[in-house]
């Protein structure tokens, strides 16, 4: 089976966010730094990413599919990079989270308790703002946002092309 652009740019986003929850889980678990709801909220976001253009670059169905799938993964990165843009500028200044929208949400959706490991909320704003290489993570997760967002609209871009 021979795979359209957008099915391998789709799967290329995919990629990108697994890898990025990966590394948050990394930063988490073996270096101790500890996520606040936004750093979490932004994982769900990811997470979601990568479903949507895991099933929509498959190489199935017809090219509707992955024009669907590719504004999908666009909407969710423009989501993404709001919340990344709110913890950097206004959250990472707030000494709690709490009722916060992303506190809320995520509480709400009974993650938290289900998947601690992955979802647990576990430092507030101010104390999860941590730099990777002198450049704050949510900035990080604000690039890579932007990233998936630019590769999403290039896959639905060539979604009627193949």
């Amino acid at each position: 089976m021979t795979l359209s652009r957008s099915d391998r740019l789709l799967r290329l986003i995919s990629l990108l966010c697994l890898a990025a929850v990966g590394f948050a889980l990394l930063s988490q678990h073996v270096f101790g730094m500890r996520p606040c709801a936004w750093c979490v909220l932004q994982r769900l976001i990811l997470l979601a990413i990568a479903a949507v253009c895991g099933l929509a670059g498959m190489g199935w169905g017809p090219a509707l599919v992955r024009r669907v799938g590719a504004g999908a993964a666009a909407l969710l990165a423009v989501c993404g990079a709001i919340a990344a843009w709110y913890q950097y500028d206004v959250a990472s200044h707030l000494f709690s989270c709490a009722q916060t929208f992303a506190d809320r949400f995520i509480s709400a959706s009974g993650l938290d308790a289900a998947l601690p490991w992955l979802f647990g909320i576990y430092a507030s704003c101010m104390d999860a703002r941590v730099h990777l290489l002198g450049i704050e993570y949510a900035l990080w997760g604000l690039a890579i946002f932007i990233v998936c967002a630019g590769l999403a609209l290039a896959a639905l871009r060539r979604g009627t092309r193949g």
